[in-house]
Order: structure tokens, then sequence, then C-alpha cells
């Protein structure tokens, strides 16, 4: 097993207090609690108010996780966001939430790969620290869905919560092998229109005919989203415990991305990862896309899931299709 150089020293959350539970739902949209459970898992999720901006919500987590890593914000050198929902698309969300901290000697920049972003920042953080051009990275993963969901679609206004998560990632400081073990990054842009956002980018600026058409929406095709995140997830989990060095028995908790429980259960069942070793809290948020991974794995230590020396095996799939894994020693 390679003896890691990176460490995730702590981490950090931030959900909002409002809760839209299905009971809600079911006066909203044609559908019942009954249904929802059934097919999802999820019986409530969190939704931002007017104040609770994604730049806010990343503020709240990363306080949060510099707090416990005894960090102040100007000793940040760079700050890596993942989102699919930024608060502008320009500027960044990265350099907002910079100016928030007041972070004055750190570089800002967002990444957009969906569900994977928390993974995808967490390998450019660990990059970065290896390349020697950075020593302290603040990662966030962060979304604000319930803006961009349409709550007369069925398939996908049961699915999204908004919150956050933060991490603090920089160099191994003692001998005791904690930290990254290893990481895997994937894309396949040709499956991009089975979970997008067709309108409001430069292709297809805003518009009196977009707001009609719902382009500016979320737009999924369920059961294709399913069949490529299980089994890319799977491939993710077996590639970076081969890179580790690791089997499957050596992992303490698997923290995959809280899509929903049917692709939980399908990605550890193709794994070889028992649901008692598996974090699942989607009942509770939903999909929160990139704020999904910290968000459990914030609560996965709270619980004493996992401490001091325990494996955790990361995975997330996400619109592009981008999937990704990450195995830590903690």
């Amino acid at each position: 097993m390679k003896r890691p150089i990176v460490e995730v020293a702590s981490i950090g959350k931030y959900t909002p207090a409002k809760v839209l539970s299905n009971a809600d739902l079911e006066k909203m949209v044609d559908t019942t609690d009954a249904w929802i459970r059934e097919r999802t898992g999820i019986a409530e999720r969190r939704i931002a108010d007017d104040s609770e901006t994604l730049a806010f919500m990343s503020k709240q987590a990363s306080l949060d996780a510099l707090s416990r890593a005894g960090v102040s914000p100007e000793e940040l050198d760079v700050i890596v966001l993942g989102t699919a929902s930024p608060d502008r698309l320009l500027p960044s969300t990265a350099c907002e939430l910079q100016a928030e901290l007041g972070a004055t000697n750190a570089a800002a920049f967002d990444i957009g790969a969906a569900c994977s972003g928390f993974l995808y920042g967490l390998t450019v953080a660990e990059g970065m620290i290896y390349a020697g051009q950075a020593k302290n990275v603040l990662v966030v993963g962060g979304e604000r869905l319930s803006r961009i969901v349409n709550y007369e679609d069925r398939a996908t206004c049961i699915l999204f919560g908004d919150g956050a998560g933060a991490s603090l990632v920089r160099p191994v400081t003692d001998s005791s092998n904690r930290g990254v073990l290893s990481s895997y990054l994937k894309s396949d842009g040709r499956l991009a229109e089975l979970l997008y956002r067709p309108g409001g980018g430069a292709n297809e600026p805003p518009s009196e005919k977009m707001l009609q058409n719902g382009s500016y929406f979320l737009h999924m095709a369920g059961r294709e989203v399913f069949k490529h995140a299980v089994k890319c997830m799977a491939d993710a989990c077996a590639q970076a415990l081969d890179s580790a060095g690791l089997s499957r028995d050596d992992v303490d908790l698997m923290i995959p991305h809280q899509a929903n429980i049917r692709i939980i259960e399908s990605t550890a069942k193709h794994s070889g990862i028992p649901m008692e070793r598996v974090m699942v809290n989607v009942d509770r948020y939903g999909n929160t896309s990139a704020a999904s991974i910290p968000i459990a794995l914030e609560e996965a230590l709270a619980e004493g899931r996992v401490g001091k020396g325990s494996v955790i095996l990361l995975a997330a799939f996400g619109g592009g299709f981008t999937w990704a894994s990450m195995v830590l020693r903690w």
C-alpha cells in the first residue's frame, strides 16, 4: 500500500433548516409518500430559503472545516468548489466564497462535474499539493438544486435537495499513514443528454421561449441514468481499491453519492460490500449532488461509524457523464 502524501484534514457541512417532506410533495405533484420511498428511499430533503445562497451555505460549511483543521482563511492557497447550481454563471461561486471568507491569498475556481464535483475537487487538490503549487486547499461541494428543479415534474422534483460540504486538504504532516491512498476520475460526454439542463447557457440564452418550454430546469432519463450510474460507480470503486493495493474487505465504510437508495444498494452489491458497511443518509437529504459525499462523510464521523485509521471508499456519478472514486485512510 502506498504511503499517502496528501490528507483530508477535516470536514464540515451546512444544510438548510427548511424541510420538504414527501407529504408536502403530495400537495404539489401527482405522487405519494409510499411511491417516493419505494423508488428512491427518500423521506425528506432540505430546501434553501432566499437568504441561503450557494456562497452562504458553502461559507458555513467551510468555516466548520477550517475551524476543525485549525486553519484560517488567510492561510488558504486555493479554493475549489464543485457545483451544478452556481449562484451566477459569472463570476464563479468559488470567487464569491473567497470574498465571503476573506481568503485574500487564495486562487479560486469552480468545477462543473455535477454529482462527482467534490471528488473531482479533491483530486485536483491532491495534484496541486503534489506539484508543490499549494499547501492548504479548501474543497467544497455545494448545491442549490431547488432553484433549477421543476416542481411539476414528478420524475425529478422528488429527488433533489440543497446543502454544502467542505474539506481542508493539505500535505501529510506525520507518519500515521493517514491520507489519500488513491483516486480515479472518468467521464463520457456522449451520454450528456441523459442528465442535463438544455437552456440558460450561451447556446440557449434566457428567453421567453426558454421559460415557457422549461428548458431551464434539470432533465433526466431516469432509467438510463440508473443503469450507467451503477456500472460506472462499481467500476470506479474497483479501480481505486486496486490502485491503493486494497480489497473490498479492507473497506471500513463505503460512502457513495446519495442519488437514491436503489443506486446505492446496487452499487454496493456489484462492489461486494455489505450494506452494513455503506453510509446512507439519502432518506433525510435527498440527492444533494456535489454536496452529498461531504455531508455524508461528516455525519459518518459524527456518528462514530469511522474514526482514526478507518479506510473509507468514496464513489460518485453525475451528469456529464462523470464518475469518480477515492480511497482515504482517516
